[in-house]
């Protein structure tokens, strides 16, 4: 019955009608129990996503509001959406269900797209772990597909909600190397190489993408420029992190540098430590 879309703009939608407030507090107190579907969001963590310490003495009755607010534009809703959309007889208050210390968002079943994108990407996790790189290439492609833009791209976040799109945004990413890495070892090399050269120029300090990218220039034939994209990594990773390119891309570099025919790559662990914010470029 409740349909929430956060992976681009922020969507919630109560029988279909649209139930996301424009007004930016609570379209923040909604998004953050969106994020949460189905379970409980204390009335401490709202509190510090809309004031963080800076706590008017009537947060607790101005919170109060926007919950009485949403509930309102929920009831209205229930009440144009068409008949059958959901269980009969719920009401405002069965939707955003007080609880004591916080609040739940009841979705009644309705789609999640945090939930969709989460587990195509565990099936495409488990192909990969049983070398079915086709199955895999496809949930994770499928997964990518939902999402359209940056997560809650159209939301003021404040620490909570930030903290919350970095997350999905560094586990996006994330699944875009796995998706690529299921392509490579089905060698699709040549049909990955202008992806990666762009993921490469907006990812400048990223080795997974970096890696990837020498990987499949070298089996397409171009070693050349293979190890000019390891030139281009290990400078800007002196530059702007006083760092050297990690052992792995190291050896992926050596071993081009040897001609060895085996050209592999395997993602480097932690390779998001910094954040994608800092990774990206400019």
């Amino acid at each position: 019955m409740l349909d929430i879309g956060v992976l681009g703009p922020f969507q919630v939608t109560c029988r279909g009608v649209p139930v996301a407030p424009t007004a930016a507090k609570p379209r923040k107190v909604l998004a953050l129990l969106a994020l949460s579907p189905d379970r409980f969001v204390s009335v401490d963590s709202l509190m510090e996503e809309l004031w963080e310490e800076r706590q008017p003495r009537s947060a607790a009755t101005t919170l109060q509001t926007y919950i009485l607010h949403l509930r309102g534009l929920i009831a209205a809703a229930l009440a144009a959406g068409p008949e059958g959309a959901g269980p009969a007889g719920v009401d405002a208050k069965g939707v955003l269900v007080t609880k004591p210390g916080g609040y739940l968002l009841h979705t009644y079943g309705g789609r999640v797209d945090v939930r969709e994108y989460e587990a195509r990407a565990a099936a495409g996790h488990r192909a990969m772990g049983a070398d079915d790189f086709g199955a895999a290439a496809d949930e994770f492609r499928a997964a990518l597909a939902l999402w359209q833009g940056r997560a809650l791209i159209d939301v003021q976040t404040g620490p909570r909600l930030t903290a919350e799109a970095l997350h999905l945004e560094e586990s996006r990413l994330t699944l875009l190397g796995r998706r690529i890495e299921a392509d490579l070892r089905l060698g699709r090399h040549h049909e990955v190489l202008a992806e990666l050269a762009g993921l490469c120029t907006e990812y400048p300090l990223d080795e997974t993408f970096h890696g990837q990218y020498m990987a499949a220039l070298c089996r397409a034939g171009r070693r050349g420029r293979a190890l000019e994209i390891y030139s281009r990594l290990r400078l800007s990773m002196k530059r702007e992190l006083g760092l050297e390119p990690s052992p792995a891309v190291a050896r992926l570099q050596h071993t081009i540098l040897r001609g060895g025919p085996g050209i592999d790559w395997e993602p480097v662990a932690g390779s998001w430590a910094a954040g994608p914010q800092l990774l990206r470029a400019g």
